[in-house]
């Protein structure tokens, strides 16, 4: 519901919100853009999920009435469908720039951001500075059991809470919620190092097998994206045939499989994974 109620905040029904193909909100969100706030999605291919600051540029819409009005640019750091890249923050920079100057709101789904700091050595606030909205998640890498939080301004906070009540977000007695993340926040943040370093020894271990391909140079975070064509079996096939060995993961799109760390997976339990690995074979 964050991301949902950052684009409320942030368009008028009939306004139109740039963000890249593979973005959550165009992908896992039920249409909920188009359904709760009255907008259109323009969804733009960026390179390993990235859009660039000339791609923004040349997507915003010239002022016209039969044009929907583009007031929003959303972007996802890290991305998920991109196999948890992370989002360069110069370019960012450059995005927020384009934003100032034409007159338009940025926001970020920073569901998994905790893991782009983590990686990069960026703090929170240095990320977060370049947007009006940022939306952060604490049941993922962090580990909470649930949990989500809008940031952003006094006055975009209430209209957003206004906005979560009147479609059935309210909840009653949340301390024990804000507990656990707080908890999660201060306590879980350094047990995420390890599912990076497990998410490469998985990455390294398809490499070795010739039935699948993992660009090594694109798992920077805890996300491990697999392209299972070489095996000649369908991704919905691998995903079934590592269930039966023990070992859940998930599709992400056609002909390829999703490995996600994190700090309850041990260092026994990715050993046992790679070496499932190694045996597996083709049609």
């Amino acid at each position: 519901m964050a991301n949902q109620l950052a684009i409320k905040v942030s368009t008028q029904e009939g306004d139109e919100v740039i963000c890249e193909t593979g973005a959550h909100i165009a992908n896992y969100e039920t249409a909920a853009p188009a359904m709760l706030s009255r907008v259109q999605l323009k969804t733009l291919d960026g390179i390993n999920g990235v859009l660039s600051a000339e791609q923004i540029q040349d997507a915003i819409r010239p002022s016209a009435d039969w044009y929907p009005r583009t007031s929003l640019v959303a972007l996802e750091n890290t991305h998920n469908r991109a196999g948890g890249i992370i989002y360069p923050i110069h370019e960012i920079e450059r995005i927020a720039e384009v934003c100032q100057s034409r007159g338009l709101r940025l926001h970020l789904d920073g569901a998994r951001l905790w893991n782009a700091c983590l990686a990069t050595g960026i703090a929170p606030k240095a990320y977060a500075k370049y947007f009006d909205t940022v939306s952060v998640c604490f049941s993922k890498g962090l580990g909470a059991p649930i949990g989500s939080m809008l940031l952003g301004t006094k006055a975009d906070i209430q209209k957003a809470r206004r906005y979560r009540k009147m479609w059935g977000g309210g909840m009653r007695q949340t301390g024990v919620i804000a507990t656990m993340a707080k908890f999660a926040l201060e306590k879980n943040y350094v047990h995420l190092a390890p599912s990076h370093k497990h998410a490469l020894e998985l990455a390294k271990a398809f490499c070795a097998n010739p039935n699948f391909r993992v660009d090594l140079n694109l798992v920077k975070t805890n996300i491990v994206s697999v392209d299972v064509s070489p095996s000649g079996w369908s991704e919905m096939e691998v995903v079934a045939w590592f269930k039966q060995h023990g070992v859940l993961i998930s599709s992400i799109k056609k002909n390829f499989i999703r490995l996600v760390t994190h700090f309850g997976v041990s260092e026994k339990e990715i050993q046992l994974t790679c070496e499932l690995i190694k045996p597996f074979k083709s049609q």
